[in-house]
């Protein structure tokens, strides 16, 4: 509780009344509150979730009227931006003015973070704090309307589509819903239509299932009778021959291990290295070699159709092994829909250079990487694949079991707290639930979790330095350096927002790789570019007009700008664009400008 003197005129009188009520409650709640009262009552003001109460005293202030007020809440204002300057100056303070120390003391004992991301009263759309994103994979526990609207609200920034579950029309009916909620809140939304990839499986058994002796031998084979504990049907005719002694084959999720010791075109001989029960149509994995199998099955092409004739704006592309497996997927959608290539085996991990160059993103899907490499495999190959993806400028994703145990528990274990905020700590783009959210009974809780653990680690003083660890050197043309300059001078300046200008997107993702201070205010004319943006790390995307001149450029970079909470009277914000405009990859212009306040009266 902060205890301020005023003057003894009614604290909402004059001219406090109109710029302490008219502009500080009108800001948007819960950021400014004011309760009147009577002449020589106190006045009780929540402001940014600090409490001052505003006490009549009773001996005129040298301030003159309205300037003790008008003074005060700028004190409190400016222990919200931690700075000497007010971030939102509600009348210009004496030049003579000094904090109180019990106002400077104040500022040292707030979490850096705590408090709400202030907003414009023409703000429009829902604007996020942090600049992480959030991945929610919807299913039968969230995939109405009600339910996708509670998730965004929640933190949510994109939905995954799982097409391993579910029917098109059942998808087509999801994908509906995203995009009403979408228009209602004012945001675009990125759809993730993840494909299945193919499933290696074995056949079936006598009665269902069998059980596997640890060390004894076990065969599989093509016959198709019904298998036991000796052997069993392996329905992938390509896998015989090309397996070697001493390679491993994982069943069940690797809770079976088996050991080859001779394999030719009609069995594979194992050594059960793990034994253990076994069912009907166990899933296989074979980590130590490139399965002569398409990255895309039938089942997968006609997904692919789907998602592209529902204008999905990524396609998750499970089971890449090979370079050629993006170029062959990115040749079916028909440049319709950005390709992100899941990284779940090892022989992706070993051609990583070559898939995240032909990728338009990567996702790191633990769940198959982490049966077939060992446990303490998956956290430096996890850390490895997210900083050569941010050295090429391209959104990553961290995936698969992060909030597991919220699919039945309310609330997370450390570990997995742990697992989310390294992640966020090591600058992935985005951090991705799955059954936490589509089958889940707590989905907006987990994704309220996670937007809270992301809140608090960018939060951290140490954050900044940790997330430059991965050094992103720029390419030698005119957009890279014009976009790591605009993290310089965020780093310098008090900057409030980054304003790119983008057709395509790829000036935001130049601006993304350097992870600058300031947020990121991404202006395109194409809706499809502002959707896939949902999930390039600090990026908010605003679909507007395109602009003809330089003059245009600034005048709808600072409406823009105020229009959506980046910033008020006397901010300062850096804008990026290319001349000609309108013209792709003619990134070559930056500029610096300060907001008056006014820029949303000014007429067009």
């Amino acid at each position: 509780m902060l205890r301020l003197p005023v003057f003894e005129r009614h604290a909402v009188d004059d001219c406090a009344r109109g710029t302490l009520v008219a502009l500080v409650s009108g800001i948007a709640d819960p950021v400014g509150q004011a309760v009147a009262a009577e002449p020589g009552q106190s006045h009780q003001f929540d402001i940014l979730r600090i409490v001052a109460m505003l006490e009549m005293a009773y001996k005129a202030t040298e301030r003159g009227c309205g300037h003790g007020i008008v003074y005060h809440i700028n004190i409190i204002l400016a222990v919200h931006n931690r700075t000497d300057r007010p971030w939102f100056v509600i009348a210009p303070l004496p030049y003579e003015a000094r904090f109180p120390e019990e106002a400077v003391n104040l500022v040292n004992t707030i979490p850096s973070g705590a408090m709400p991301y202030r907003r414009s009263p023409h703000h429009r759309g829902i604007k996020r704090q942090r600049k992480v994103k959030i991945l929610a994979t919807l299913g039968p526990a969230s995939r109405d309307k009600e339910t996708i609207a509670k998730l965004l609200k929640a933190g949510a920034d994109a939905f995954r589509v799982n097409m391993s579950h579910g029917d098109h029309d059942t998808h087509r009916e999801t994908i509906a819903n995203i995009r009403a909620v979408e228009k209602d809140l004012e945001r675009p939304v990125a759809i993730l239509c993840d494909l299945q990839g193919p499933k290696l499986r074995v056949g079936q058994f006598d009665g269902g299932k069998a059980f596997i002796r640890h060390g004894a031998h076990f065969t599989l084979d093509r016959d198709p009778a019904p298998g036991n504990d000796e052997r069993v049907c392996l329905p992938h005719p390509e896998l015989f021959g090309i397996l070697q002694k001493g390679q491993r084959l994982l069943i069940d999720d690797g809770k079976l291990r088996l050991v080859v010791i001779r394999a030719d075109n009609d069995a594979i001989l194992c050594s059960a290295e793990v034994g253990g029960p076994i069912s009907d149509r166990k899933g296989v994995n074979i980590p130590d070699a490139i399965v002569p199998v398409p990255a895309l099955t039938e089942k997968d092409r006609r997904d692919l159709a789907f998602a592209v004739e529902q204008k999905a704006d990524w396609i998750g592309l499970s089971f890449v092994q090979r370079p050629e497996d993006v170029a062959e997927a990115r040749r079916l959608s028909g440049g319709q829909g950005a390709i992100m290539a899941k990284i779940e085996k090892p022989a992706a991990v070993e051609s990583l250079d070559e898939i995240i160059e032909l990728s338009d993103g990567i996702m790191v899907a633990r769940g198959d990487l982490g049966v077939e490499l060992l446990p303490e495999e998956v956290p430096p190959i996890q850390k490895h694949i997210i900083e050569k993806t941010r050295a090429q400028g391209k959104p990553v994703v961290v995936a698969t079991q992060m909030l597991e145990s919220m699919i039945t528990s309310p609330s997370p274990t450390r570990a997995e707290v742990s697992d989310v905020a390294n992640a966020v700590y090591d600058g992935a783009d985005a951090v991705m639930l799955s059954a936490e959210t589509a089958a889940g009974q707590w989905p907006v809780e987990a994704v309220t979790i996670m937007d809270r653990i992301a809140a608090r680690v960018e939060s951290d003083t140490t954050y900044r330095e940790r997330i430059h660890l991965t050094h992103t050197p720029p390419d030698a043309t005119s957009a890279d350096a014009l976009s790591e300059a605009c993290a310089q001078i965020a780093d310098t300046l008090t900057i409030e927002g980054i304003v790119v200008f983008t057709g395509s997107g790829g000036s935001a993702r130049r601006v993304a790789r350097e992870r600058p201070a300031a947020p990121m205010l991404v202006l395109t004319p194409s809706q499809p570019t502002a959707r896939r943006i949902a999930l390039l790390w600090g990026a908010h995307a605003v679909v507007t007009r395109d602009i003809g001149s330089f003059e245009e450029m600034i005048a709808k970079g600072k409406r823009m700008a105020l229009r959506h909470g980046f910033g008020a009277a006397g901010s300062r914000l850096v804008t990026l664009a290319g001349v000609p405009f309108g013209v792709p990859g003619s990134t070559n212009l930056l500029h610096i400008v300060t907001l008056t306040g006014n820029e949303l009266d000014t007429p067009r």
